[in-house]
């Protein structure tokens, strides 16, 4: 069974705001996986807070307390005029990152036998101590974390196909050899962060794998990219758990990108990654919303991504 994750609150950040990272993308999402036929393989679960010492593995303390006590009346801006609360975002963003913990909890324990996290507000841009990109704390970076502090593991790889690289993300774990962070993005594109000779610091040199894509570049680039760099990358590394920051923005109708994926390609590079996760480390696989931004796109593209989660041998 695959674990749907979710929250009332994530519906509420940026409720009543104009902003192109808005609630609808989640409602669309959960009415077309429940008039799925594969809705029947899926668990909906109800997300659960973030303690606070696991956003402190990742984020600095200071910035942990100024999200957890900010008070908003109306909309704060936190970052460049693109990143805002408004009165549940810091609830959001609390649940939003234990969420992660909980699924990758869950699959390690059995309880499932994978995971998708439908969060807001995403997480892959934000930094150590900095809200960017529309998200606020990292909730990939957290689920890594917990997975290395609490579970015990030695290799996660963590694979991010949003359009945006994840600089957070990258950041977070560049000097880290247990974590293996490879990036498929559009470049130049924003955040501007990602270039391909960009492969970790120190320790963790070699184990950062950014793919910078064209625009334009559609299924086929993407598909070598994975027969080439990915596959063999992680087969190279043997994670025990695999970790996808699944943004859809890559899609051909999406407004914010000009890569020409497909829907259809979000199933093929889950089954790609779904079977290495088998081979690897015992299927365990949670992957986690980011961006997304044409509605009727990121609902079929999304449906695409679990039909392959849900297969079972």
């Amino acid at each position: 069974m695959t674990g749907f994750f979710h929250h009332d609150l994530f519906l509420k950040h940026l409720e009543e705001y104009d902003h192109v990272e808005r609630p609808e993308r989640l409602t669309t999402i959960i009415d077309k996986i429940k008039q799925s036929p594969i809705s029947s393989s899926i668990s909906f679960i109800r997300a659960e807070a973030a303690e606070r010492e696991w956003l402190e593995r990742v984020h600095d303390p200071k910035y942990v307390e100024g999200i957890l006590t900010l008070k908003v009346k109306d909309a704060v801006i936190l970052d460049w005029g693109d990143t805002v609360a408004t009165p549940a975002s810091p609830q959001a963003a609390l649940y939003a990152a234990g969420c992660g913990v909980q699924a990758v909890r869950m699959v390690l324990d059995d309880q499932i036998s994978s995971a998708f996290c439908a969060v807001r507000p995403p997480g892959h841009h934000a930094e150590r101590n900095r809200a960017m990109g529309f998200c606020i704390f990292n909730n990939i970076a957290v689920a890594t974390a917990d997975l290395l502090e609490h579970g015990g593991l030695q290799r996660v790889a963590i694979i991010d196909w949003d359009v945006h690289h994840g600089n957070g993300t990258e950041r977070i774990f560049a000097e880290d050899d247990r974590v293996l962070y490879v990036s498929l993005h559009q470049y130049p594109h924003y955040p501007g962060t990602g270039p391909a000779d960009m492969t970790g610091v120190g320790r963790g040199t070699g184990y950062t794998l950014n793919i910078p894509m064209n625009a334009g570049a559609g299924d086929d680039e993407y598909t070598g990219a994975f027969d080439n760099l990915i596959l063999p990358a992680i087969d190279d590394f043997k994670p025990e758990f695999i970790l996808i920051s699944a943004g859809f923005d890559a899609h051909r109708n999406d407004p914010l990108s000009g890569i020409n994926l497909s829907s259809a390609m979000y199933g093929k590079m889950t089954r790609l990654l779904k079977e290495r996760a088998d081979s690897h480390c015992r299927g365990r696989i949670v992957s986690f919303l980011e961006g997304g931004y044409n509605l009727e796109a990121l609902a079929e593209s999304v449906e695409k991504h679990l039909a392959v989660l849900t297969l079972t041998e």
